[in-house]
C-alpha cells in the first residue's frame, strides 16, 4: 500500500476521541517543566499571560495552567474539545497557527509539537510571524520540533497500549524519509481499536517538516526574534535535548 493511499490526519478529526489513549497529560509534565523554567527564568515571577499555537488535546499546557493565565489556538475544533475537558478555565480558539489573528498580545508564545506539521520554509515564517504578532515587546517564544534534519532517525518505530472504560487501542507510530532532498517526513499511524468484542485496524498518515538547525535559527531571526538554544534535561529521546527560545526585538 502506498502511503498516498492512506487519509492524513485522522487522528485530528474522527478519531480524535482516542486521543487520550494515544496521548496522556502525565508524558509531557517534563516537557512542560521545562518551559515552565525558560518562563521563569525570562519573564520572571508572575500568573503571566501565554499563548500556546497549536495547541492539541492540552496536554502540555495542563501543567502550565497553575501558573500562567493561558490562551489556546488550534486547527482541530475536535482536538480543542479535548482541551477544553483537561483545561476548562483556558479559553480556545479555531485558527491555524500561520494565519490566525486574535487581535491581542501576550508575554510569551508557545509552540510545542505542533509546529513539526509546518513543512516548508514559507510554513514557518508565517507560524513564526503569528507569533512575534501575539507578542509585547521582549515577549518570549518557545519551540522546538521533534527532529532537526541533524537528528532525525529513519525507521523508527514506536507503540503503547492503553485502555479505557470499554475501549482498548494499541498505537504503532512508523517514522520514515524516502526522499533526503525535500524538506518533509512522514509518520504512518496504525490504530488497532478493541471495542465491543471487535477488532479493527485504521491506519493514518502525518506529513511532518524537517530543516536543519541553521534554518530554524535563521527564519526566527528573519522574523525578529533574538534566539538562543535553552539546555533542557529530557528522557524522551525523540526530543530534542534544548528548546529554541526568541525574545522579540
Amino acid at each position: 500500500m502506498k502511503s498516498t493511499e492512506i487519509k492524513q490526519n485522522r487522528l485530528y478529526d474522527e478519531f480524535a476521541h482516542l486521543w487520550t489513549l494515544v496521548s496522556n497529560p502525565a508524558d509531557y509534565a517534563e516537557e512542560a517543566a521545562n518551559c515552565r523554567r525558560v518562563l521563569r527564568d525570562k519573564l520572571g515571577e508572575g500568573r503571566h499571560e501565554i499563548l500556546e499555537l497549536g495547541v492539541g488535546g492540552g496536554n502540555n499546557l495542563s501543567h502550565l495552567t497553575a501558573d500562567f493565565k493561558a490562551t489556546a489556538v488550534d486547527i482541530s475544533e475536535k482536538m480543542l474539545a479535548n482541551s477544553r475537558k483537561l483545561n476548562p478555565e483556558v479559553e480556545h480558539f479555531v485558527g491555524d497557527m500561520r494565519t490566525v489573528r486574535l487581535g491581542r498580545t501576550f508575554k510569551a508564545v508557545l509552540i510545542q509539537d505542533a509546529i513539526n506539521y509546518m513543512q516548508t520554509e514559507d510554513d514557518l515564517r508565517a507560524a513564526f510571524a503569528t507569533a512575534r504578532e501575539h507578542l509585547r515587546p521582549g515577549g518570549v517564544l518557545v519551540t522546538s520540533p521533534d527532529y532537526f534534519l541533524e537528528t532525525f532517525e529513519d525507521g523508527v518505530v514506536r507503540h503503547r497500549k492503553q485502555s479505557e472504560e470499554k475501549i482498548e487501542l494499541t498505537y504503532i507510530e512508523y517514522d520514515y524519509d524516502l526522499d533526503l532532498a525535500d524538506s518533509k517526513f512522514e509518520a504512518i499511524a496504525f490504530y488497532l481499536i478493541r471495542e465491543k468484542g471487535q477488532l479493527r485496524v485504521e491506519l493514518d498518515r502525518h506529513v511532518l517538516g524537517l530543516f536543519a538547525l541553521k534554518t530554524w535559527l535563521e527564519l526566527m531571526e528573519e522574523a525578529g526574534f533574538v534566539v538562543e538554544k535553552y539546555d533542557c534535561d529530557v528522557s524522551d529521546v525523540r526530543r530534542q535535548s534544548f528548546l529554541l527560545v526568541g525574545v522579540k526585538k
